[in-house]
């Protein structure tokens, strides 16, 4: 039973490091004397720095469909001229490994001899303990948003997301517009019910 436990524990705490490590990051930074209630249009800038290029067209296409969306919701629409701001967007994907070890102690035999009442002498024991590493192959994805005021030129409002990219293309299809919702949650204007 106590192996049974130690095993248990073992797999428990691994698959929570793991799934920590794979955690998204959310930040954003904003303007704290801008009121972002005025915007109601947006111009898309780009990609900055041609970071587009590390994309597939699916993949561009879900990102600003998602992005879209999250301004639509919000009451923001997008126009080619005239804009209140101004949206530029930069990606950067990272080849990763992450590492875990795990040890495996085995522990003692042993034998002693004594005598009653607190005298005794000799004794030996023996254990072992074994050390596993595993290493695992990822790539992750930085996503940032610039917003710019059109008419004064400043950067207003900047998130970002870092997450562990999805190798499978169903999944990304699921998992960027939930990620673009989760950094759009820390834009000033909640969307429009």
């Amino acid at each position: 039973m106590k192996i049974s436990f130690s095993i248990f524990t073992s797999v428990l705490l691994i698959a929570f490091f793991s799934s920590s490590a794979f955690a998204q990051k959310v930040n954003s930074d904003y303007d704290k004397n801008t009121d972002f209630t005025k915007y109601k249009s947006y111009a898309f800038a780009g990609w900055q720095k041609d970071s587009d290029k590390q994309l597939n067209d699916f993949d561009k296409k879900r990102i600003l469909e998602s992005l879209k969306s999250e301004f639509d919701a919000r009451g923001m629409n997008l126009v080619k001229a005239d804009a209140d701001a101004t949206v530029s967007v930069f990606i950067v994907i990272d080849d990763k490994t992450s590492t875990t070890a795990y040890t495996n102690y085995n522990g003692g035999m042993g034998y002693g001899m004594g005598r009653g009442w607190g005298m005794g002498y000799g004794g030996m024991g023996m254990g072992s303990a074994t050390t596993t590493y595993s290493e695992n192959d990822y790539k992750e994805g930085t996503f940032v948003i610039d917003i710019y005021d059109e008419s004064s030129k400043d950067l207003v409002w900047q998130g970002v997301i870092t997450g562990t990219v999805k190798e499978k293309p169903e999944k990304r299809e699921k998992s960027i517009p939930k990620n673009m919702a989760k950094l759009m949650k820390k834009y000033p204007v909640a969307p429009v019910k």
